[in-house]
């Protein structure tokens, strides 16, 4: 019995421990499983932490942004005249006149677009390359209504057109601010590619500031501007002229270019910021033609080389190689050797950068420049003036007449008009292609009258010119005391 007793002790001993040790495994595991959830929500906290935007977005929603912008982008279609032309037979001509066997009809081409509308009244921006030379533009919008538009203004240095329809309560969109995208950021193109209208893409912000030399190397290369956007989101023909918006439907861009071997999107679309598009639609609405301030400088990006010359830090800058004389840089005391690092407290890294800062400005604007001279920072004040040495706004036919005359002026020393023996005169200066080349007129050369009218200053030439019609006859002296005359016609 005791033996009995004793195996059923040993039995209930053993269960016992059994129990205890399944316990404490159970409990063991609990503790497992409760360390890794604990481990799984680190990683994934963490997770979310190193990708950042990119875990949102597939939840990132950009309907807002399409609903806000889709109604307010409208298709351009275009109508060309273009040269040359085919013949048709015309027997009713020949008939009763036997000199018109074939009658010349012209060639007619179309092309298509797209564009912004920007007031309610009915003002759109596209691209000047969409409607340049058009015969006629139609405009439609996204709801299928049409309007015949007119061309308020053309700005080819920027490729961009203001239009006008007759319009009231128009779906509008609001500008962004083109200095504050950052790279990354995610965007929407509104266009209608290929014809299809009321498109809309996705994509991110590739890069700012980006030069591609489509504009400079146009007939307004000297004083085209060139600082795009470039993004991922899809752009194809058509889309031209089209809205670059970010994720709260604002305007920051207009889309103007694609960059492939084939001519359809490659991965590569370019838009004009709309810091640059703000300004070139007030100047055309104000004044009919772009105010352009010009610093009057030679400038390249820094490298290495020079920056260890000019003892600075980085490549960040604008290496100064000359200063025009009498521009704004050189009257302002800005010499060849500085580096520009900032206009009106922006940094500046390139020039690409800066010809986008200083395109915001006017001529007569007061514009504060930050250089570093031999590792000094030094802040100079200018005046900026436009590309015909100017420190005022002109209207588009005054600016017509400067780049008609290609040619700088200035007013002759005393001591120069004397040993000339004349009283009065303006001087010619900085020849380019123009009337004045093209007469034969060269540097130097001292304008004392035109068309029997005294000459005493660049404002009264200017004037003179400006209410000719036809030829003038302009007569001065050179300073080694030829005598000359010059003709061509306004």
């Amino acid at each position: 019995m005791r033996k009995y007793l004793g195996y059923v002790g040993a039995s209930f001993l053993g269960s016992a421990i059994a129990v205890v040790f399944m316990l404490s495994v159970k409990h063991e595991q609990s503790e497992t499983l409760l360390e890794i959830e604990r481990l799984r929500a680190q990683h994934n906290q963490e997770s979310n932490h190193l990708t950042g935007f990119a875990t949102n977005a597939n939840s990132m929603d950009l309907t807002v942004a399409a609903e806000k912008s889709v109604n307010a982008v409208v298709h351009v279609k275009t109508t060309f005249e273009l040269d040359g032309g085919y013949y048709t037979f015309d027997p009713i001509r020949q008939f009763f006149f036997g000199d018109g066997m074939y009658q010349k009809a012209p060639r007619i081409g179309a092309g298509a677009g797209s564009g912004v509308i920007i007031s309610e009244d009915g003002y759109i921006v596209t691209n000047n390359h969409v409607i340049d030379k058009a015969s006629k533009i139609e405009v439609v919008l996204n709801n299928n209504k049409s309007f015949q538009a007119t061309i308020i203004g053309q700005d080819p240095s920027s490729d961009l057109a203001l239009l006008k329809v007759d319009g009231k309560d128009l779906p509008r969109i609001l500008y962004g601010n083109s200095d504050q995208v950052k790279v990354g950021e995610w965007v929407l193109a509104v266009g209608n590619p290929f014809n299809l209208e009321s498109t809309v893409t996705a994509g991110i912000i590739s890069a700012t500031g980006r030069d591609i030399n489509i504009l400079a190397n146009g007939p307004n290369g000297s004083s085209a501007v060139e600082s795009f956007i470039q993004t991922d989101a899809a752009v194809n023909p058509g889309n031209s002229g089209g809205a670059l918006v970010n994720a709260n439907g604002e305007l920051i861009g207009i889309n103007a270019a694609i960059k492939s071997n084939t001519g359809s999107y490659a991965g590569y679309s370019f838009a004009i910021p709309v810091n640059i598009v703000t300004k070139v639609v007030e100047d055309l609405l104000k004044y009919g033609a772009v105010q352009r301030g010009f610093l009057g400088v030679s400038i390249r990006n820094l490298d290495q080389e020079t920056a260890d010359d000019q003892n600075f830090p980085n490549l960040k800058g604008v290496y100064v190689a000359d200063a025009i004389d009498k521009g704004a840089a050189s009257i302002a005391g800005i010499k060849a050797g500085d580096i520009i690092v900032k206009i009106a407290e922006k940094e500046i890294k390139n020039v690409t950068e800066l010809q986008e800062r200083i395109s915001q400005f006017s001529p007569g604007d007061k514009v504060l420049v930050t250089l570093s001279r031999k590792g000094d920072v030094i802040d100079i004040p200018l005046v900026l003036r436009n590309e015909f040495g100017e420190a005022e706004v002109n209207h588009k036919t005054r600016l017509e007449l400067d780049q008609a005359l290609g040619a700088t002026f200035d007013s002759p020393s005393r001591e120069n008009l004397d040993k000339l023996d004349i009283e009065h005169g303006v001087q010619v200066q900085n020849l380019i292609s123009g009337k004045l080349k093209s007469a034969g007129i060269q540097e130097g050369f001292i304008i004392t009258k035109v068309d029997d009218e005294i000459i005493k200053s660049e404002a009264q030439l200017k004037n003179v010119l400006e209410s000719k019609t036809g030829g003038v006859l302009i007569e001065g002296k050179y300073p080694n005391g030829k005598r000359a005359f010059y003709g061509f016609g306004l």
